[in-house]
């Protein structure tokens, strides 16, 4: 009954002191950063009142965040990459809040339960830094799904230029079958041809996925802007690409069982944990009784 009361004292209090120190900080109603949220993000799904509360927490907290110019730089062109609009001291703040989250019950968990306080703090840590490093995971996401798409945008050029050789009419008929993530780099790319050097265009693109597939494509389009016969080229690239494809989907099946494992085994910890919780619990609660005695 007493660790009952100590949690909700603690989440009451806890709820309080959010409230204070938002007014204190004024930072935003929660409906009306949610209100512009929804109107700024293109996506489908609204933003929830959590992740609403955590990003103008973030916000405030990005201002104190202090980085070197070498990483800042480097950190914003990954997040440029990746699709990110914001700036690196917001994405550095936001981890450190997300960590912050689980953190944070560590310190009622030393008058609660004091095993499981570093048991969290360790958690917080972690949570950090995979934060830190979800740019780079999704940076690697795209590459891969544009890579995999490529098998097929290669295989459309072949058969394309047999009769066209506009490479901007191309990409711009492929886009509207493109996976998301290609569709993307597709729309930047048409727009920057539009605007100046077809080749300087195709170059960036390059730059921006970073990948040896999209490399070897952007070669041979370029083959094609300057007038040289690539046909054989592109048959060639075409067969590379296919035997690529069915690498990958050979590497992946070959993951599925080793990812059913490892859930298997993360469930198994779950139920030691309980065990080893409830069976601490007890102890504690006998030895209370017994020192009480």
């Amino acid at each position: 009954m007493m660790i009952t009361l100590l949690i909700f004292c603690a989440v009451i209090s806890g709820l309080g002191l959010t409230y204070i120190l938002s007014d204190v900080f004024k930072l935003p109603y929660m409906r009306s950063s949610r209100a512009i949220k929804n109107l700024s993000k293109r996506q489908k799904a609204s933003t929830g009142m959590v992740e609403i509360w955590m990003q103008d927490l973030a916000g405030w907290l990005s201002r104190f965040v202090r980085i070197n110019e070498y990483k800042r730089i480097q950190l914003e062109a990954d997040l440029q990459t990746a699709n990110m609009n914001i700036t690196p001291e917001l994405y550095i703040s936001g981890a450190f809040i997300k960590a912050m989250l689980v953190g944070v019950f560590a310190v009622p968990m030393l008058f609660i339960f004091p095993l499981l306080a570093p048991l969290l703090a360790v958690i917080a840590a972690g949570i950090y830094f995979k934060e830190l490093k979800s740019v780079k995971a999704r940076i690697s996401e795209k590459r891969d799904a544009i890579n995999f798409e490529l098998n097929r945008f290669v295989f459309t050029v072949e058969k394309t230029l047999k009769h066209n050789r506009d490479i901007l009419g191309l990409l711009e008929n492929y886009k509207e079958s493109a996976s998301p993530e290609f569709r993307h780099e597709l729309e930047i790319t048409i727009a920057d041809m539009r605007s100046s050097n077809y080749e300087s265009a195709l170059t960036r693109l390059e730059a921006r996925v970073g990948s040896p597939m999209m490399s070897d494509v952007v070669r041979g389009l370029i083959g094609v802007i300057r007038g040289d016969e690539t046909n054989m080229y592109w048959a060639a690239l075409a067969i590379k690409f296919a035997d690529l494809a069915r690498l990958t989907l050979k590497q992946k099946a070959q993951k599925v069982p080793n990812k059913v494992r490892r859930l298997s085994m993360t469930l198994l910890f779950c139920f030691l944990m309980s065990y080893l919780v409830v069976l601490g619990v007890e102890i504690l609660t006998s030895l209370g009784a017994v020192l009480g005695g």
